[in-house]
């Protein structure tokens, strides 16, 4: 089915995101926030950037949040303020997207790749002891695709060997993790410092690149806050080696009106993946996503595994019907180029290998219809009839 014909079918194409309509339904208020920066004119660290930091920190429930240019940089910013060195170890897990890994690359140090959890696709907690060894100094959970990895584990496994726990929670901003006596924490407010990226895609989205870190810890606030500003302690006064990592204030502003909607826009994804779990989990050649036990998700991304080597049979047929498809992630850390030689692995990682050939992320987001979503699940159905 072509583009133009899907348009006519449901008034628009199915998309795998879809910012221009979502941009319509909240655009008298995104418009008057930027348009109040622009009255304004301070388009550098403007009055809008400390509000949104300030209920984004309400929101997670956390005494500090620093706002930066992105999400990798907010990554780099942590290792940097939380005084890791070059020849330093971070352990990352090796099914996921290349920014942990990147940013551990970028200063020198040492990415340590380990397996992942077949289903919940997120860094196994019982692979991460045996790679610690006399360098490593932290480790960097993912929170993937929406849902927590296992914290408790890890943040046992960093008290036993003093390491540092980084939590990269660019696609799971809201997502709740409990802990085994019953305490609830949001994703990203549970290690040293969380950190987060407010791509467009993301489920908190500003329309440029966007990202911040937060943390309890008020000395680390003040470092992190100095070293993405040039290590500034006051303005040119510069105690450290820092960098150049702001939120300019018109994406500060866009999110700040996105943000009251976040919860809102979590349970309409939550709704079409319960409809996609209710219609897709008779297929025995397909593997829904898995929802941990400790923790909720906000399915930035709705991921089957497809089994018998149909994946791509699949994909080339939803694309024929007008159905967008991703595959995130087509390779593992390890298999990378840019890692060769620099990345170290201590055991074999069969499932962050395997995954590549056979995850399939499908259509998720805040104004897919309901028809939509019910002329997806048909076709995925019938492919497997």
């Amino acid at each position: 089915m072509s583009t133009r014909q899907m348009a006519i079918m449901f008034d628009e194409s199915i998309q795998m995101v879809d910012l221009h309509t979502q941009y319509r339904r909240l655009k008298p208020e995104i418009d008057t926030a930027i348009q109040s920066v622009l009255n304004q004119s301070a388009f550098i660290n403007g009055p809008q950037v400390q509000a949104f930091a300030d209920h984004l920190a309400a929101y997670v429930g956390i005494p500090h949040v620093i706002p930066c240019a992105n999400g990798t940089d907010a990554l780099q910013v942590a290792l940097m303020a939380l005084g890791l060195q070059a020849g330093d170890e971070v352990i990352v897990p090796a099914f996921t997207y290349v920014a942990a890994a990147e940013a551990v690359a970028m200063l020198g140090m040492t990415p340590v790749l380990v397996d992942v959890d077949p289903y919940t696709f997120n860094i196994n907690p019982e692979k991460v002891e045996h790679a610690i060894s006399r360098q490593t100094k932290a480790i960097i959970a993912v929170h993937l695709f929406g849902q927590c990895a296992d914290m408790e584990p890890i943040l046992r496994i960093g008290t036993k060997y003093n390491l540092v726990v980084i939590e990269d929670n660019a696609q799971s901003i809201g997502a709740q993790y409990t802990f085994r006596n019953g305490t609830v924490k949001q994703a990203g407010t549970i290690g040293h410092v969380g950190t987060t990226s407010f791509f467009p895609s993301k489920p908190l989205a500003c329309y440029g690149d966007g990202g911040a870190m937060m943390t309890s810890d008020e000395k680390l606030a003040q470092q992190l806050k100095m070293v993405a500003s040039h290590g500034q302690s006051t303005k040119y006064h510069h105690q450290v080696v820092g960098c150049n990592s702001r939120l300019d204030t018109i994406q500060a502003a866009i999110l700040d009106v996105k943000l009251k909607y976040l919860s809102g826009f979590t349970q309409k994804r939550i709704e079409i993946a319960s409809e996609y779990d209710r219609s897709l989990s008779s297929i025995e050649e397909i593997i829904i996503p898995r929802v941990a036990s400790f923790s909720t998700h906000v399915y930035h991304q709705y991921t089957i595994q497809v089994k018998n080597g149909k994946r791509d049979a699949l994909r080339e047929y939803l694309k024929q019907k007008g159905i967008p498809t991703m595959v995130y992630y087509p390779a593992s850390l390890e298999r990378q180029p840019a890692f060769r030689g620099l990345a170290r692995k201590v055991d074999h990682m069969p499932v962050a290998l395997q995954l590549p050939e056979k995850v399939l992320s499908i259509p998720i987001h805040t104004e897919l219809k309901e028809e939509m979503v019910d002329y997806i699940v048909d076709h995925i159905r019938r492919f497997f009839r």
